[in-house]
């Protein structure tokens, strides 16, 4: 894991253990969730970010992130959603566990996948093409 995604882990760690909403049930499902995908090898070496209390993972490390890998958001009742890998995919899955959320994700991860790239979207792409992989 490089020291870039080891901090952007680090700091979804800290925002999901001082939630902006401590009454809201999707601050507890929140931190549940990333502390769950922190624990899972296959999603660890991704680079993390977060929004509108979802958590998505990208090949690379800068913006323009990737988005080719499925994501894991919050329900108002507390269970967990998974859908992508775009915004324009379906919903694959709803849970009540954090662990069958992260498992979908990381069984589904693309090939060859992680660690994360430094650099964004378009420097990965040309990595990638330069390599054959692409």
């Amino acid at each position: 894991m490089t020291d870039t995604v080891d901090a952007a882990w680090q700091r979804i760690l800290t925002l999901a253990d001082e939630p902006a909403r401590p009454d809201s049930p999707l601050s507890e499902a929140f931190a549940e969730m990333v502390r769950v995908a922190h624990a899972e090898p296959r999603l660890r070496g991704l680079y993390p970010w977060s929004g509108m209390w979802e958590l998505h993972f990208s090949r690379c490390t800068e913006q323009r992130y990737t988005w080719d890998i499925l994501y894991i958001g919050t329900l108002a009742d507390g269970r967990y959603y998974v859908e992508g890998p775009s915004r324009n995919s379906p919903r694959t899955a709803e849970t009540e566990s954090a662990r069958v959320a992260v498992a979908r994700v990381a069984d589904r991860l693309p090939p060859a996948c992680g660690p994360a790239f430094a650099g964004n979207a378009e420097e990965l792409a040309a990595h990638e093409t330069a390599r054959g992989r692409g």
